[in-house]
């Protein structure tokens, strides 16, 4: 059986990654890039075709990822034509991230594909001399391998010479054609002009935590996936929700920046940005209050039922607004639309729930209690945020930046689309 004349392309993402951030931003992390991956899926797939002189089977990802969870850019890639994406694991050891099982998932790809002769080509994106056997194999069952390289920083080679050795064709990926899609994250904050301060916002996320604080605890009526914390603390400004101590007792460390885009975790100055009522002083609070991560409730005595706020109580959750055609269309959304960044999950939120309203005016309810997301319509936020495996992998909570990041994006969303309101700066 002779083999089918079309090209595939394996992909280690973390060499491709790795090597453009080491190119680009002088080391190997991926935290100092940002990639248009629509961008590098197309140029990928030009390329091959191209310099093959076959069309394109598919595109397979291979990239590691916490107890193989799919991230925000795995949900994103794998919905595009064309691609699919196989995870390994990520695991930190001595301070540093390693993938588990990448290597091994594409010489098993790399040799089946050959094996049963489903291309004529093949274009390996990698570096690593451990897929020497499967180059090999494929070699022996009639296959063309063409090795790609991301241009070395400084003169650095990347690539096993056996790799290279064997495979039949060589080609680089230079700098031009990488930044096409990746470019390096501008770490200074660029010269976006910054919100007007909010003095509240700021000291909610800045506020230092209490010498001696409770372990947090799981409110009843919040899902088991994403419980509600507790901890004792000083009062804060409109009684809005505090830091909760991390989950192993070790400093809590500060947000990342977010990008210019508005996605990503905000910072203070990126919440300050966010429309609202003048702030009001917030009641002293009991010495056996506590404030609850649901962030409407503020100081409660613990002994005290667990009640709606009769401001809060009219108005209507997500689930109760949506029929089950839109069920079956948000579904159908989340699966193909939605990425998965903790401000875009606020923000899918907070549209779904303005527009399937009948009356308008619960929008100017809900925006006089700002910052404060009611309690019921919260824990459904974060239980749809947990859908996108946003939850940290330790106790089965919600991560506290990602929760101050979707509960911004609610905000950000309701006050954009709100009567009177405006687009972030960058948005109009």
């Amino acid at each position: 059986m002779e083999h089918v004349d079309r090209c595939v392309v394996l992909v280690d993402a973390g060499y491709l990654l790795g090597a453009a951030a080491s190119l680009l931003a002088g080391e190997p992390a991926r935290s100092r890039i940002t990639v248009d991956h629509a961008a590098l899926i197309q140029g990928l797939r030009e390329r091959a075709e191209s310099e093959t002189e076959r069309p394109l089977l598919r595109i397979y990802w291979f990239d590691g990822a916490p107890d193989r969870v799919p991230q925000p850019e795995h949900r994103r890639l794998r919905v595009m034509p064309r691609v699919t994406v196989r995870l390994g694991a990520l695991t930190r050891s001595d301070g540093r991230w390693a993938q588990k099982g990448v290597d091994a998932a594409m010489h098993a790809e790399l040799t089946e594909l050959a094996r049963n002769r489903a291309c004529s080509d093949i274009v390996l994106v990698t570096g690593d001399g451990d897929l020497l056997p499967g180059l090999m194999s494929a070699k022996e069952h009639g296959v063309a391998v063409h090795l790609w390289a991301v241009q070395a920083a400084d003169g650095d080679y990347n690539q096993s010479e056996d790799l290279v050795a064997e495979a039949d064709e060589r080609r680089v990926l230079d700098r031009a054609w990488i930044t096409r899609a990746v470019r390096a994250r501008d770490l200074t904050g660029g010269c976006a002009p910054q919100p007007a301060p909010r003095p509240e916002i700021a000291a909610i996320l800045s506020a230092p935590l209490p010498e001696s604080a409770p372990a947090a605890s799981a409110e009843r009526d919040t899902a088991p996936a994403v419980p509600a914390a507790a901890t004792t603390a000083p009062a804060r400004a409109n009684g809005s929700p505090a830091r909760a101590p991390a989950a192993d007792g070790a400093p809590e460390p500060s947000a990342p920046a977010a990008p210019a885009t508005g996605k990503g975790v905000p910072t203070p100055k990126d919440l300050a940005g966010l429309r609202s009522p003048a702030p009001q002083p917030a009641p002293a609070a009991p010495a056996t209050a506590t404030l609850r991560w649901s962030s409407d409730r503020g100081w409660i005595e613990r002994p005290a039922p667990v009640g709606e706020p009769p401001e809060t109580a009219s108005l209507p959750t997500l689930a109760q607004l949506t029929s089950a055609e839109q069920r079956w269309a948000d579904r159908e959304e989340d699966i193909t639309a939605v990425g998965g960044d903790p401000f875009e999950v606020g923000q899918v939120f907070a549209r779904r729930w303005m527009e399937r309203l009948t009356d308008q005016s619960q929008v100017e309810k809900l925006s006089t209690l700002y910052p404060r997301v009611p309690h019921r319509i919260d824990g459904e936020l974060l239980r749809y945020a947990a859908r996108f495996g946003l939850l940290a992998h330790k106790d089965d909570q919600i991560d506290e930046h990602d929760r101050y990041a979707i509960r911004a994006g609610f905000w950000r969303e309701i006050d954009v689309r709100a009567p009177g309101g405006q687009p972030p700066a960058g948005e109009a």
